[in-house]
């Protein structure tokens, strides 16, 4: 299992990047909120030869519009991963199945050569989704141990804890081989 990190404007933008292969950066929420670290992380990350992923929180409604947003804020090179948060809002609220999908396509759709993948929580996964529409793969969130997630679908990666930081594996054979696949998905 490959380790990583995601981050957001709550972290450092000179986080550590000991023993990591890849990190995740908050890049844009609903359709005006952008990362104000999000050049200084990436730099980051770029600088220490991370493959790099970048997250929109979605929020219900304006798919297109939200979708347009993320793609104009987060850096487009090929290789670098694209995400979508789905889970509670701050107003309680939450994107619906179709939503979720219809977005993961429309962000597929504009980037067409960056993999377009799913962040949800076990719960959601679980309890929420009814569609089990990832996009290029899952990254799903359960804190338990590392590699272990308390699903059966298939996932790429996993987020183990938030303590002190959000913490994950990715189930990739080397660093190579996670550059490769998010190269070609």
């Amino acid at each position: 299992m490959l380790r990583g990190i995601d981050v957001s404007a709550y972290q450092s933008s000179t986080y550590d990047t000991d023993g990591l292969s890849f990190v995740f950066i908050k890049a844009t929420e609903g359709r005006s909120y952008t990362n104000p670290k999000l050049a200084a992380q990436t730099k980051r990350a770029r600088d220490a030869g991370l493959v790099v992923g970048f997250y929109h929180f979605l929020w219900p409604g304006n798919l297109s519009a939200q979708a347009e947003y993320f793609v104009s804020k987060a850096p487009e090179r090929a290789g670098d991963i694209l995400a979508v948060d789905w889970e509670t809002t701050s107003a309680g609220t939450h994107a619906s199945n179709a939503e979720k999908d219809l977005f993961i396509r429309k962000v597929k759709e504009k980037r067409p050569n960056n993999p377009v993948i799913l962040y949800a929580n076990r719960h959601y996964w679980l309890n929420v989704d009814t569609t089990s529409y990832a996009g290029d793969g899952l990254w799903i969130a359960d804190y338990v141990t590392a590699g272990k997630p308390r699903i059966q679908a298939k996932w790429r990666f996993h987020q183990y804890t938030d303590d002190p930081l959000d913490k994950n594996v990715a189930r990739f054979e080397s660093k190579a081989a996670l550059r490769e696949w998010a190269e070609n998905a």
